[in-house]
């Protein structure tokens, strides 16, 4: 008790039946009714409890889908063209044609 109130239990309004006759239907609360002090945390507005499965189905649908995604990965990875079949080579390689020793400078050399 905190200084005579009444603090009813702590249930979250969203387990609460939605087709009872509430006086605030929204809320889900009827008139007079005492607020838990908790009700920022179990009011309607409040983040949504999940309840559609346990932990364990989640972590195993969560592993289901890494093994299905690394599985594909491996399926790929052999078939996935990641250098050609031949790598080209060049007579004389390409020496003077990606700016070598042997080449003609655009600028001369006063200008460097």
């Amino acid at each position: 008790m905190n200084g005579g109130y009444i603090n009813p239990p702590a249930e979250k309004r969203q387990f609460r039946d939605p087709y009872a006759d509430w006086w605030d239907k929204q809320e889900r609360r009827n008139y007079g009714e005492p607020v838990h002090e908790d009700n920022d945390i179990l009011g309607m507005f409040s983040p949504e409890e999940y309840t559609h499965f346990k932990p364990s189905k989640g972590a195993l649908l969560l592993g289901t889908f890494v093994a299905t995604v690394l599985g594909l990965c491996a399926v790929v990875y052999p078939y996935y063209p990641d250098k050609p079949s031949a790598p080209r080579a060049f007579p004389g390689g390409l020496d003077i044609e990606l700016g070598g020793p042997g080449t003609l400078h655009a600028t001369s050399e006063e200008e460097r």
